[in-house]
């Protein structure tokens, strides 16, 4: 008896190791980029006008962007499987007199240009005639790493921003604003992991059959990005941690009750040569 219950104390100080070990390693953050890579990854100053000139950003990496009132403005980010994106906008307009409100909207769009809808944040909001700003937000659903056909899951690539303006007078097209844009990425955890991954991200590119020349920057979309760490394989989430735990937690518990319904032996009323 004293046996099982050593055992049993071992595997729930074990399991809560795990659980911890599991944790960490989702919940560490990516290794600090060094000092050229930091001069690299200078926040962007510019916005795309469409899908295929968006500009590049990575997560936490803020991006600002000086426009005419009507322009559209796009910008792409990387999400990996078990990610939860959320994404926020600032519109600084213009001190100039303005004719009437302005409604400005912020979309988010997967690698398939398919639209993803917003858990919550607010998405389109209206600028009164004397406001001098807009916030927007839009939180994405967790990034699933496959789906089926059917389904418009958001699945791991390309994230797309678009920002732009669509209720205003007209004579206000033209004016000059300032934007600022800013995305992060949650980790979720095994709790939202599925079985099954894509065969590759959704990215720009990942469908051509001869790649791009290297040689031509140019020529390469911004959006080919990654996360810090690489694509996730898709398979592996601490779920599985938990699921070990569990199977030894359930052994332990069966021996222990066998343990007790088996009692102590033979009897002793019954004569030993009985």
């Amino acid at each position: 008896m004293r046996t099982v219950r050593t055992l049993m104390t071992a595997v729930l100080a074990s399991a809560g190791l795990f659980g911890m070990a599991g944790t960490a390693l989702a919940d560490s953050p990516s290794p600090s980029p060094s000092g050229s890579a930091g001069a690299e990854a200078a926040a962007p100053t510019e916005a795309g006008t469409s899908f295929r000139t968006a500009t590049a950003i990575r997560p936490d990496q803020p991006a600002t962007a000086s426009a005419s009132t009507g322009d559209y403005l796009y910008w792409v980010l990387p999400v990996d499987a078990g990610q939860r994106a959320t994404v926020k906008a600032k519109v600084t307009l213009p001190q100039a007199a303005r004719h009437g409100a302005a409604t400005w909207q912020l979309d988010v769009y997967d690698g398939l240009r398919r639209r993803q809808a917003c858990t919550y944040g607010a998405q389109t909001r209206t600028a009164a005639k004397d406001t001098g700003s807009v916030e927007l937000a839009c939180t994405l659903r967790t990034v699933r790493a496959w789906a089926e056909p059917w389904a418009n899951d958001p699945l791991p690539g390309s994230y797309y921003i678009r920002l732009t303006v669509v209720g205003l007078p007209k004579d206000d097209l033209g004016l000059p604003v300032h934007a600022e844009v800013d995305a992060t990425t949650a980790d979720t955890g095994g709790a939202r992991a599925v079985d099954g991954t894509l065969a590759a991200p959704l990215v720009p590119g990942a469908s051509t059959a001869t790649p791009q020349d290297e040689e031509s920057p140019a020529a390469r979309p911004a959006a080919m990005s990654e996360p810090d760490g690489g694509w996730s394989s898709g398979w592996w989430s601490d779920r599985w941690i938990w699921t070990a735990a569990g199977g030894l937690l359930a052994a332990l518990a069966g021996i222990y009750g066998y343990q007790l319904t088996r009692g102590s032996g033979r009897p002793s009323r019954i004569p030993p040569g009985a």
